[in-house]
C-alpha cells in the first residue's frame, strides 16, 4: 500500500467511526425522537460517502450498484433463511431472556409505540437497511478495499457495524443477551461482507439485512402486542 492510500484509509476509517460515535452519542444523551435521529443519521450515513467520492478519494459510489440480478439470486434465498432462523430462534429463546426492556427502551429513548411502529417498522426494513449496508458495507468494505486490503477492510467494518449496533441496544437487554446479540451483530458483518464479495456490489447484503429486519420488525411487533 503506498503512502496516498495509506492516508486515503485511515482518514476514511476516522471518518466512519466519528460519525458512529455522533450517531451514539445522538442515541444515548440527545435522545431524540426517531424520525429526528433518522435526520441526523442522512448527513453522516449518505452525505459523507458521497463526499468522499466527490473529492476523488474514494472510488465513484456508483460502483456499489453493479450486478443487483446476480445480488437478488444470491441474497433473496439466504434471507428467506435469515428471516426464518431468528424467528426460530426468538421462539427458542424467548422464554429464557427477558425482552420487556426492549419496548420500554424503544418509548422512552425513540418515542416509538405500538401506534406508529407500523411507520417505523417500514422505514427500518427498507431504508434504514439501504443507509446501512451503502455506509458499512459500499463505503466501509467495498470501497476501503481499494486502500487498506479486502482482509483488513472486511475486519473494520464488520466491528464498527457490531459496535455502532452494541452502542443503540446497550440499555435493551441483559447482559447475557447482549454478549450474544453482539457476537451474532460481528458475524453477520463478516457475513455480510463475504456475500458483496461476491459480487462486488451491495445488493446481496442488502436483501438479507432487508429480510433480517422483518423478522426483527415481527418480534417487535410480538412484543408490542399488534400480533
Amino acid at each position: 500500500m503506498d503512502m496516498n492510500r495509506n492516508k486515503t484509509a485511515w482518514r476514511q476509517m476516522g471518518a466512519m467511526a466519528a460519525a458512529c460515535l455522533i450517531m451514539a452519542l445522538v442515541e444515548g444523551l440527545w435522545k431524540p425522537g426517531y424520525a429526528l435521529k433518522s435526520l441526523c443519521k442522512l448527513p453522516l450515513f449518505l452525505g459523507l460517502p458521497l463526499l468522499f467520492a466527490s473529492q476523488g478519494l474514494t472510488q465513484p459510489v456508483k460502483t456499489y450498484f453493479a450486478g443487483w440480478r446476480k445480488g437478488l439470486r444470491l441474497g433473496l434465498p439466504l434471507g428467506g433463511g435469515v428471516f426464518l432462523f431468528l424467528l426460530g430462534a426468538y421462539a427458542l429463546l424467548g422464554p429464557y431472556f427477558d425482552f420487556s426492556a426492549v419496548t420500554g427502551a424503544l418509548e422512552t429513548n425513540m418515542g416509538v409505540t405500538g401506534r406508529n411502529f407500523w411507520l417505523v417498522s417500514l422505514y427500518i426494513a427498507l431504508i434504514n437497511s439501504f443507509l446501512e449496508e451503502f455506509f458499512f458495507r459500499g463505503f466501509g468494505f467495498l470501497s476501503l478495499s481499494e486502500s487498506l486490503g479486502r482482509k483488513w477492510a472486511c475486519l473494520f467494518s464488520s466491528l464498527l457495524f457490531a459496535l455502532y449496533h452494541v452502542a443503540i441496544m446497550a440499555s435493551w437487554f441483559s447482559l447475557a443477551l447482549f454478549s450474544l446479540l453482539t457476537a451474532g451483530l460481528a458475524a453477520a458483518g463478516l457475513l455480510f461482507n463475504w456475500l458483496d464479495s461476491r459480487t462486488n456490489s451491495l445488493y446481496p447484503s442488502w436483501f438479507v439485512h432487508i429480510c433480517a429486519n422483518l423478522a426483527i420488525n415481527t418480534i417487535g411487533f410480538l412484543l408490542f402486542g399488534l400480533l
